[in-house]
């Protein structure tokens, strides 16, 4: 008899559970999209960090994780993640549909407008962070966003084609962001280069 309601009450909590689970869910991807957007972007941009120093400090680049690096990349996701926030809303209002001329469209628009915004917003970012002077910021500029333009062509074309064809406009960002967490380890690359 206890055993019977014991898995009752499981498969009720279980029930609720994921009941609960699905509302949040359903808010986070509706009511606060901006927030969960933003988040998702500041919380991939450190992983992508993290991923990178453990790769440096297992090939003895560095001697240990710095935290403060990794703060410092989680706080670039925030300019990205309001401006990947509202370049999706504007771009899918601008251009609904999902034809192959609306496709070209948004992958032209994606690649000469929103990814040098994006790459220029993330060196600014990074330049003001590090209390970079005007000629650090300048150099970093002419050394770092063309290595990051020319991988921006490479992962950001086909990724973005499957964005915009098939992923539902409130998830696009997010897809953005989990495509982005490859890119995010090359760009804590770019900007830590030290050779």
């Amino acid at each position: 008899m206890s055993s019977v309601l014991i898995k009752h009450n499981s498969k009720v909590m279980r029930s609720v559970l994921k009941e609960k689970l699905v509302k949040l869910s359903e808010m986070a991807f509706s009511r606060y999209l901006m927030f969960t957007n933003v988040g998702i972007s500041c919380t991939l941009s450190a992983v992508g960090d993290i991923i990178e120093q453990k790769h440096e400090i297992v090939n003895e680049k560095i001697p240990e994780w710095d935290k403060k690096r990794t703060r410092k990349m989680a706080i670039t996701g925030l300019p990205i993640g309001i401006i990947g926030h509202f370049y999706y809303t504007f771009l899918d209002k601008k251009l609904p549909g999902r034809t192959f001329k609306v496709l070209v469209k948004k992958l032209l628009l994606d690649q000469f407008v929103n990814s040098p915004i994006s790459i220029a917003t993330f060196l600014i970012t990074v330049a003001y962070l590090e209390n970079a002077t005007m000629q650090e910021f300048s150099e970093n500029l002419k050394k770092k966003l063309w290595r990051l333009y020319v991988a921006d062509w490479v992962v950001w074309p086909p990724a973005q084609a499957i964005n915009f064809y098939f992923v539902s406009p409130k998830y696009r960002l997010l897809y953005d962001n989990v495509i982005s967490l490859g890119y995010d380890v090359y760009t804590s690359y770019v900007n830590h280069d030290y050779d």
